[in-house]
Formats: C-alpha cells, sequence, structure tokens
C-alpha cells in the first residue's frame, strides 16, 4: 500500500513541476516587459527634453508691428461725433379731396418737430497707410467728416393742429401727414445745419479729441491729419 503511494506521488512529480515551471515563466515575461516600458519611458523623457530644448534655442523673437494695435485702437471708437445740430420746426401740411377738379374739402395738418443732425468722422475707414509712427510719435490721417445720423425725435414733436375744414369734408389722412411734416422737417434741419457749417465744426473738433486720445494713451508726439469736409455730400443728405 505504502509503495503504491510512493509511486503514484513519484508519478506526478514531472506534471507539477511543469506547471510552476509555466507559471514562474509567465510572470518572469511580464516582469521583463515591465522593466522595458519603464526604460522606454524615461529615455523617451529624456529625449523629448532634448528636441524641445533644440527648437527653443533655434526659435526667433516675436515680431511687433506697432501700427497694428494702434489702427485697432482708433477702429474701435468706430463712429465720432463731434458735432450735434438741433432745430425745432413748424411745418403745414395739407391735403384735398376732389371730385374731378373741384376740391370739396381740405385736411390741414400743423406739425411742430424737433430733430438732431450729427455729424464727425468714421473712424473705421482708417487704413494702413494713414497711420505712420516713428518711436514715440505718431501721426493719423483722418477720413473726412460727414452726416452720420438725422432723426426726429418723436418724443419731443407733437401734431399742434389738424383740421378736415367745413363739415369734416376733408380726407382723413392724419398719419399720412405727419410723415409727410417729419419727413420736410428733417430735409430742412439737416440743410440748415449744412449751411451753418456742421462739417467743418465737426472736423476740428475730431482732431482735437483724436489728438487727445493719443496723448493721454502716452504718445509724445501727436499729429492729426483733417480732410477736406464735403459740403456737396452734406447737402446729399438732405434729400
Amino acid at each position: 500500500m505504502g509503495d503504491r503511494s510512493l509511486l503514484q506521488i513519484l508519478t506526478r512529480l514531472p506534471a507539477i513541476f511543469l506547471k510552476n515551471l509555466a507559471f514562474f515563466a509567465k510572470g518572469g515575461v511580464t516582469v521583463l516587459v515591465f522593466l522595458m516600458l519603464l526604460g522606454l519611458w524615461r529615455t523617451g523623457g529624456r529625449l523629448f527634453q532634448g528636441v524641445g530644448a533644440l527648437f527653443d534655442s533655434d526659435a526667433s523673437p516675436p515680431e511687433i508691428n506697432v501700427r497694428t494695435p494702434i489702427l485697432q485702437q482708433v477702429r474701435n471708437a468706430s463712429e465720432l461725433t463731434t458735432a450735434i445740430f438741433a432745430m425745432e420746426a413748424v411745418v403745414p401740411t395739407q391735403q384735398d379731396r376732389k371730385v374731378g377738379n373741384i376740391t370739396i374739402g381740405q385736411t390741414k395738418l400743423l406739425y411742430i418737430a424737433y430733430g438732431e443732425v450729427r455729424a464727425g468722422v468714421d473712424l473705421s475707414q482708417i487704413q494702413p497707410e494713414d497711420v505712420q509712427t516713428t518711436e514715440n510719435t505718431v501721426t493719423i490721417q483722418l477720413p473726412p467728416p460727414q452726416i452720420l445720423d438725422s432723426k426726429i425725435d418723436v418724443n419731443r414733436s407733437e401734431v399742434y393742429d389738424y383740421d378736415r375744414g367745413f363739415l369734416d369734408l376733408g380726407p382723413d389722412v392724419a398719419p399720412q401727414l405727419q410723415t409727410l411734416a417729419q419727413r420736410q422737417t428733417l430735409s430742412e434741419i439737416v440743410t440748415t445745419a449744412c449751411e451753418q457749417g456742421i462739417l467743418t465744426q465737426a472736423n476740428e473738433r475730431a482732431e482735437l479729441t483724436v489728438a487727445n486720445l493719443f496723448t493721454n494713451a502716452g504718445y509724445d508726439g501727436v499729429t492729426v491729419i483733417r480732410a477736406s469736409p464735403n459740403l456737396q455730400s452734406c447737402q446729399n443728405t438732405a434729400v
């Protein structure tokens, strides 16, 4: 009985030994792979640092175009309003009701309008060649002044009188007459502003405003060149 047990154990020894040997072989491969990856990581880190240092040493200093930030700073101001003309006007309007060539009724509307005209320079029109810099000085060529906006202030305007005539035979056209009165008033206000030199005033004040802008920004010398106003263009705005 004992001899058989000993014989069985001796028979099974090769299988147990081979199984354990395989286990240790697998474990050794895993450790070997881990050590290879660790070495590659360390070597790769030093390699990347060396490549990075190589590129850093050859990098050229950045170039700065001084005119670019100046131009951007001016353009950010967009439309620079430097003159405002305000006027109040009384405008009569009327419309007839006719049957054939015979007028049977007439409607009259008297409108009191308050309007404003803004003039200045559109700084977004400045081009790179309009800005010249030397050390701590800057020279800027301004675009010509123009009418930037004109409007009727409806909150300060009103219909003073509305009359449809005898037996109210005149047409009921209050909204149409009011719109016509506003259009005529606006045209008259713009014409008057142009005649009183609003573009010249806007040009002179724009020069002072832009000069102060760059002086406060730290420039020692600031030269602002004005463009002549187009008076014909001002009059065309009123049409």
